[in-house]
């Protein structure tokens, strides 16, 4: 994103009441220790009490404000909670402590893959996709075509997508969660790298004028590139814990200094 867009949109905050409010969330998961072999074993053991857990904290006090127009990226390693957080903010999943203000309609998350079922002709695939990302049939119905188009995928659709190429299930999958054109509130998770080279180039145009649209934008990624080149603020999370909020510049120097460090550590 130009710099001058990106001082335009960070500027446009003041006074304005926030579209996504994350209030101290938190999102603990019970995981067992010892996985039982059989169901029967599962069952005397929960039966018995011998089965054993740990809590895995896989986010711990998260909060900040995101305002309309706003493009915020939330950069941070593999593992570090940052999908576990968008589910949370779009409703999918509840947290096990804090809150999310937002309007859930008219937020649309973008991630790839979701709903799709590999025993499923691709065609099959997209209104099961589209259903999972709340579509419409008619919608879907309306917009078929240009997904077809899009994702390069002519001649294919009444193929099981289990015979698809992993870059041929990312365009469509990406065709299909782009086909709304102008979402009031768009989130991104890891969706700005899939397909080759041509696709990426292609996906990435078609990011921009979302983005451009004037959308509210949270973009998931642990690339510095994708938060520097697209957001005006960004949030590092590491580990289930907010390390550092602001400038995407200055926090993706902080992120990259961390990285440096643990490579070094792990030598």
């Amino acid at each position: 994103m130009a710099e001058r867009e990106k001082n335009k949109r960070a500027g446009r905050t003041a006074g304005r009441r926030p579209v996504i409010a994350v209030r101290n969330v938190s999102m603990h998961f019970r995981v067992p220790v010892e996985n039982a072999s059989s169901l029967k074993e599962y069952v005397i053991g929960m039966v018995t009490g011998k089965n054993r857990y740990r809590t895995l904290r896989a986010l711990q006090g998260i909060r900040f404000r995101v305002y309309q127009g706003e493009v915020v990226g939330i950069i941070g390693t593999n593992g570090s909670g940052k999908s576990t957080l968008l589910k949370i903010i779009s409703g999918a999943m509840a947290p096990t402590r804090g809150r999310v203000s937002a309007d859930r309609d008219s937020i649309r998350l973008l991630t790839l893959g979701a709903g799709f079922d590999r025993e499923l002709t691709a065609r099959e695939n997209v209104y099961l996709n589209g259903a999972v990302l709340g579509y419409s049939r008619s919608f879907i119905r309306s917009k078929y075509e240009d997904i077809v188009r899009f994702a390069e995928l002519e001649g294919f659709m009444e193929q099981k997508i289990k015979n698809f190429s992993s870059g041929m299930v990312s365009r469509l999958a990406f065709a299909v969660a782009t086909a709304e054109e102008n979402p009031q509130i768009l989130i991104l998770d890891e969706i700005l790298s899939v397909g080759d080279m041509f696709f990426k180039e292609k996906s990435g145009k078609r990011i921009q004028e979302m983005i451009h649209s004037g959308a509210t934008v949270l973009i998931v990624s642990h690339s510095t590139d994708t938060i520097l080149k697209n957001c005006t603020r960004a949030i590092w999370i590491e580990k289930g814990v907010q390390k550092m909020t602001g400038d995407p510049g200055k926090v993706c120097a902080a992120y990259a200094e961390y990285g440096r460090k643990r490579g070094e550590e792990q030598r």
